[in-house]
């Protein structure tokens, strides 16, 4: 079983447990299939040639921390362009850059991982039938802005290609259990919280434990079935879908598929 708890400073971490996991008797377990998420212009000034955008946690518009999907048509290029807040993202499907407007192509497909700071200027383009990838803010509104306004705050961008993606079993992290085939990548972490991927293989069944404050899991790649413990429906997520919890929580996630299934935590 692969399990998540929470370790002192608050943040969900995967780790072995030895006992049975804990029951929750009022869970908050919430799941939003891609199907059921709407969409809107990313950039409403840019009219038809805007890409879309799907709120899937928080408020791009508001304040709080927030993960929304983008979606980007075929041979999709933005301009020269800012945005007020640093994101992280995570392509889902299809080909995207995102660099300086300067750089020559570095397409990354689904599994890659790129960082944007804040007001430094880049372009982001997207070349498959369909393009799509998760970002994530900690903070709105996001804005996107004039290079004009840009300058050098100190944060370096990050991209990692998929393939670059370290992997750790339960023979590199005591957070999997020894009988488990899944893997971990840890991509982010700041005072507050983390960014991790999960890999569950071929055949995998198990639980992961929250006992964070708030759990936001996206799959990436594959199609995960998950059991809301409050109806004990069973609903199969595919790249795009959501689950989340509040506070103490049990998720029961399996691959029934031949492929692997990764999910951003």
């Amino acid at each position: 079983m692969v399990l998540a708890s929470c370790n002192q400073n608050g943040k969900n971490a995967i780790k072995t447990e030895s006992n049975k996991p804990e029951q929750f008797n009022e869970p908050t377990n919430k799941v939003v299939l891609r199907s059921e998420i709407e969409w809107e212009k990313l950039n409403p000034a840019r009219g038809d040639q805007s890409p879309q955008a799907g709120t899937i946690w928080g408020d791009r518009n508001g304040t709080e921390p927030t993960g929304f999907l983008a979606k980007f048509t075929d041979g999709f290029s933005s301009p020269p362009h800012i945005h007020n807040v640093s994101y992280g993202a995570v392509v889902i499907k299809g080909s995207i850059h995102n660099d300086d407007p300067n750089a020559e192509n570095m397409w990354m497909h689904a599994g890659s991982f790129w960082t944007q700071p804040a007001v430094e200027p880049h372009i982001t383009s997207a070349g498959g039938e369909e393009n799509i990838a998760l970002v994530e803010i900690d903070q709105g509104p996001y804005l996107v802005k004039a290079v004009d306004d840009a300058y050098d705050q100190g944060e370096r961008p990050l991209n990692i290609d998929a393939s670059n993606i370290v992997w750790l079993g339960s023979d590199k992290s005591t957070w999997i259990d020894p009988k488990s085939d899944a893997q971990l990548s840890f991509l982010w972490e700041n005072k507050e919280s983390q960014g991790i991927y999960l890999k569950l293989p071929a055949s995998f069944v198990g639980k992961l434990e929250s006992k964070g404050s708030v759990l936001h899991a996206v799959v990436i790649q594959g199609e995960l079935m998950y059991v809301l413990p409050q109806t004990q429906e069973q609903k199969l997520l595919d790249a795009g879908s959501y689950f989340s919890s509040t506070g103490k929580s049990i998720h029961t996630i399996s691959n029934d598929t031949q492929q692997d299934v990764v999910v951003y935590l």
